[in-house]
């Protein structure tokens, strides 16, 4: 059997591994900014809206009708904005978990192929008589294998938690406002 040289191919590894590292370091930064963004909307509206009702209870003489002013619109309104903005923010944080869950996935399955193609590479070197050599490799791939489809469920699991977890959270932050829209009519 003709021997060759094993190419472990470190330097385009790690290549690959920078360039995700990369990748995943530019969603979560383009995140923030979106989320930095949403921060100052909600800011922005709440002022406004802010400014409106202190405009609004100035112009009213009648203390009951103040506190109802209050109770009623000014509180419903805060409660509005700060839904919508949870909801923003939590689209936001969903929408780049999935591109991080999608950068993962791709570096799981480039580990793999360079798993599969390391084993390939050293089994065709082992000698022709070397069968434990080929054992000792080729059970401890068929085992990481095993794992690179674990880490993969896993995400996949991860992912689908936090998603569930996002959509309860808008839900209980919808709630209340419904109940209240309920109320009203």
């Amino acid at each position: 059997m003709k021997s060759k040289p094993l190419n472990l191919n470190a330097t385009a590894q790690q290549t690959r591994v920078l360039e995700a590292s990369k990748a995943m370091g530019a969603v979560a930064a383009s995140k923030a900014k979106e989320i930095m963004k949403l921060n100052s909307q909600a800011a922005q509206k709440m002022t406004a809206l802010i400014q409106e009702k202190v405009t609004e209870l100035l112009q009213t003489s009648n203390p009951k009708s103040v506190f109802d002013m209050v109770h009623a619109q000014i509180l419903q309104d805060a409660a509005k904005e700060v839904v919508e903005y949870q909801t923003a923010v939590l689209k936001t944080l969903g929408a780049g978990n999935q591109e991080l869950v999608q950068i993962a996935q791709t570096m799981v399955e480039q580990s793999k192929e360079d798993l599969i193609h390391f084993v390939n590479e050293a089994t065709e070197n082992a000698p022709i008589d070397a069968a434990g050599f080929n054992s000792a490799f080729q059970d401890p791939f068929k085992a990481a294998l095993q794992n690179f489809e674990l880490m993969r469920a896993a995400m996949a699991d991860s992912f689908g938690s936090f998603e569930k977890n996002v959509e309860n959270m808008t839900a209980l932050a919808k709630a209340p406002a419904q109940k209240r829209t309920a109320k009203k009519a």
